[in-house]
């Protein structure tokens, strides 16, 4: 396995659960943009994809400057991508990635004209992890600040 299919198998691994990310745009006015967006539930091979209506602002702010940063996280695990984002109107990738929870969204369905793709192409990614979840975490908190140490966790930035 290369390092590039190492990288990539590790943020796959921390954004298995995640349904929820941040997508943060640049405006054309310089001023940075953050909106929740749900993660479509497809494996992470590099890409994060997204539903987006179109003519919406996100969209016009990709078109300005596609580098976006999406950033996911709950309890004591966070993962920040950086990439680049590009429109993606596919039937068929609608079709694939289709939900009940992008319908509520988007009620005109697939097909529609309005419903487009957003697709992240992931070039880096930087992630804080500390093993065991929010109990194992808030311990070693308590466990750290009783003996005066530095709180345990992994952090490291992956190029993908």
């Amino acid at each position: 396995m290369t390092d590039h299919d190492t990288a990539v198998r590790t943020v796959a691994d921390l954004l298995r659960e995640q349904r929820l990310g941040v997508l943060t745009t640049l405006a054309p006015d310089g001023t940075l943009v953050a909106r929740p967006m749900a993660l479509q539930e497809v494996e992470f091979d590099g890409d994060l994809w997204f539903f987006a209506e179109r003519g919406s602002r996100k969209l016009a702010h990709v078109a300005f400057e596609p580098r976006v940063n999406v950033a996911v996280g709950s309890g004591a695990t966070w993962v920040s991508v950086a990439g680049t984002a590009e429109l993606v109107d596919d039937v068929e990738k609608k079709r694939e990635l289709w939900s009940a929870g992008v319908e509520a969204w988007l009620p005109q369905g697939p097909e529609s004209e309005e419903a487009v793709l957003l697709r992240v192409r992931a070039e880096s990614a930087e992630y804080w992890d500390a093993p065991g979840g929010r109990l194992a975490t808030l311990l070693s908190f308590v466990r750290a600040k009783a003996r005066g140490e530095r709180l345990e966790g992994q952090n490291e930035r992956l190029d993908l």
